[in-house]
């Protein structure tokens, strides 16, 4: 059996992600909030304690079956606040990174937790941004998680690199899609977020990719082998 797991995946990319390995013949666990599959297990990552039990318990459960690959997707995150970091309250500061940073690398945990000794090959992918290697007035919470995050995944690599059975980490950039996130980005104001206008253009040209291909293209990547810690872009 091949096992896909993907947090995030009640909408957007991460639907589609689901919708590319269903497609390929995997079995598809989805971790969110929603839940809206018959595959989802629900779970509220802006919780951390929660998180991390709801991850253990569903991965321990499905270690045990006969897999002959593993791809987990680390594909959940909200864009937090938009505007100066001052104008943000602790609770909003502590829930967005809670959901960006906390359960994502919890997720990354039980993954590596539940299934290193497992001979077959697997693939631990974060979901990355053009935002984690450049700076943006407004963003400066989104922009923070996400460079953590590649550099994380960079750690994870080197040390995988010293076990019989390495999981393979890697971080991917999506690049601009057109999906629930874009639309709150091009609702915010120039003096939140300087850079809206360009973004209104991208939309305005039709310039924003499509999550199906972009998942696709995702899918190809993972399939690829790609050295692990690199950061790979979609190209489409």
């Amino acid at each position: 059996m091949r096992l896909a797991i993907i947090t995030g995946g009640s909408r957007g990319l991460g639907s589609a992600l689901c919708d590319v390995y269903l497609t390929q013949g995997w079995t598809v666990l989805e971790l969110s909030r929603t839940a809206p599959h018959p595959f989802s297990i629900p779970v509220d990552l802006s919780d951390p304690t929660a998180s991390a039990d709801t991850f253990a318990r569903s991965l321990e459960s499905i270690a045990r079956a006969d897999l002959s690959e593993i791809v987990a997707i680390g594909n959940a995150a909200v864009l937090g606040p938009v505007g100066p970091v001052e104008h943000a309250s602790a609770d909003t500061v502590t829930r967005t990174l809670n959901v960006n940073i906390v359960s994502a690398i919890l997720f990354a945990r039980a993954f590596v937790s539940s299934f290193q000794e497992a001979a077959c090959p697997k693939t631990f992918v974060n979901i990355s941004s053009g935002a984690a290697a450049k700076g943006y007035a407004g963003w400066s919470l989104y922009c923070a998680c996400k460079a953590a995050l590649e550099n994380f995944v960079r750690s994870i690599a080197l040390e995988q690199d010293l076990r019989p059975h390495p999981v393979r980490a890697i971080s991917i950039n999506p690049g601009v899609m057109d999906t629930a996130m874009q639309t709150a980005v091009r609702a915010a104001s120039p003096a939140d977020f300087p850079q809206v206008d360009r973004f209104l253009r991208l939309h305005r040209e039709g310039q924003l990719a499509a999550p199906t291909a972009v998942a696709s293209r995702i899918a190809d990547i993972v399939a690829s082998r790609p050295q692990p810690g690199g950061v790979y872009s979609v190209c489409l």
